[in-house]
């Protein structure tokens, strides 16, 4: 999800609630998964859809989420598991139902109450720790990483997973700060980066880019959906559908090409004779990709670079 450019606080707004749960063609006695539970608004509306026999595993790595997932603990039809959705063959494996699952849901990035929280140090737009852990009980925080990382591997990860144009010249004015002073606040880091960038885009704060890239390489983000997507055609049962909510380009970028590869099978020459059959084709492509409607995008700002892929198991 993109950072916060200054909208005032608001309550969660699920994004492409009805359009994300639509791809999943629930059954009202399916087993479902909602891979990242969030603040539960995805969850609820598919329980809403599910009969008094279908079942709903919510997983989430966020503390928050987790507490959150509390609320619903007397709905037999739904259980939790605090842990990271791409670690989820060995639970289903535990479960025994590996290739049983009607659909999975999987909404990348941070959540609004997840920006919005200063302490989680996410958000440039309010001054807090430099954390942005996903899951704040394991793992290295940004300042820690910031502490010891050298000019050319922030350099990396801030081109890689920011895509911005000046990382050389940030990478460079972080370790130079830090030789003075640690850095442990987003405001140390936002100013930082300002400093450093030469030519500001008007519609965007300096350090966007930079701290999207640093929580993307912190929560190892792509690497988590590359797991996840390897083991998605394992999991699911036949029809079974993957709806996917997306809003970095990286992102985006990776689920349609595995969409496509999966929808088209393996790649033969033109002239040999191969049957359809043979391809090893796993998933169908449904429909095109959809994003927020200019309605949503008004009533939440967040939701303009949300990006919504469906395939259904074959």
């Amino acid at each position: 999800m993109q950072e916060n450019t200054g909208e005032t606080d608001k309550a969660h707004i699920t994004v492409l609630l009805q359009e994300a749960v639509e791809g999943l063609n629930i059954k009202p006695e399916g087993l479902y998964i909602d891979g990242t539970f969030g603040r539960g608004g995805h969850s609820r509306l598919i329980l809403e859809k599910l009969g008094e026999n279908g079942r709903l595993i919510g997983i989430d790595r966020d503390p928050q989420a987790a507490a959150t997932a509390e609320k619903l603990k007397d709905d037999k039809r739904f259980e939790f598991y605090h842990q990271n959705f791409a670690s989820i063959l060995p639970l289903l494996e535990q479960k025994n139902l590996v290739g049983k699952i009607d659909g999975i849901l999987l909404d990348l990035g941070v959540s609004s109450p997840q920006l919005d929280q200063a302490d989680r140090g996410f958000s440039f737009m309010k001054d807090g720790p430099l954390d942005m852990r996903m899951d704040t009980s394991q793992g290295m925080s940004a300042a820690d990483w910031l502490a010891v990382a050298e000019v050319d591997e922030i350099k990396k990860v801030i081109k890689e997973y920011g895509e911005e144009k000046f990382a050389t010249r940030i990478a460079r004015g972080i370790v130079e700060y830090r030789q003075t002073e640690a850095i442990l606040t987003t405001a140390q880091l936002a100013r930082i980066v300002d400093a450093a960038c030469p030519v500001k885009d008007k519609f965007k704060h300096p350090a966007t880019r930079t701290f999207q890239a640093i929580r993307i390489f912190i929560n190892d983000e792509l690497g988590e959906l590359k797991n996840i997507l390897n083991v998605v055609t394992t999991i699911l049962a036949k029809s079974g559908r993957l709806s996917l909510i997306s809003f970095h380009s990286l992102e985006d970028r990776m689920v349609k090409r595995f969409i496509r590869k999966k929808s088209t099978g393996d790649q033969f020459p033109k002239d040999l004779p191969i049957l359809a059959n043979d391809l090893n084709i796993e998933l169908k492509k449904m429909g095109k990709a959809i994003k927020a409607s200019p309605e949503e995008v008004k009533c939440n700002p967040r939701s303009r670079s949300a990006v919504l892929r469906v395939a259904e198991r074959l």
